[in-house]
C-alpha cells in the first residue's frame, strides 16, 4: 500500500495536470470563437440585416458544435 504522502502527491500532481488541461481547452475554445467573431467584425457588413445573418451563422456553428459534443458525451 502506498504511503499517504505518496498518494496525496500523486493526487495533487494529477489534479494540477487536469486543471492545466481544462485551462488549455478553454483557451483554445475562446480563441476559436473569437476568431469567428473577428471575421464578422472585419467583414464590415453594409446593413443590420447582413450583420444579423453573420451573427446567426456563428450562432448556428456554435449550436452544431454543442450538439456534436453532447452526442459524443452520451454515446
Amino acid at each position: 500500500m502506498a504511503a499517504p504522502d505518496s498518494s496525496s502527491a500523486f493526487f495533487k500532481e494529477y489534479q494540477d495536470r487536469f486543471e492545466k488541461k481544462i485551462k488549455e481547452n478553454e483557451i483554445a475554445l475562446l480563441e476559436h470563437w473569437k476568431a469567428q467573431l473577428d471575421k464578422v467584425i472585419s467583414a464590415r457588413p453594409d446593413s443590420i440585416a447582413s450583420l444579423q445573418m453573420q451573427v446567426k451563422k456563428v450562432s448556428e456553428m456554435m449550436a452544431t458544435r454543442i450538439k456534436v459534443l453532447k452526442k459524443d458525451g452520451n454515446g
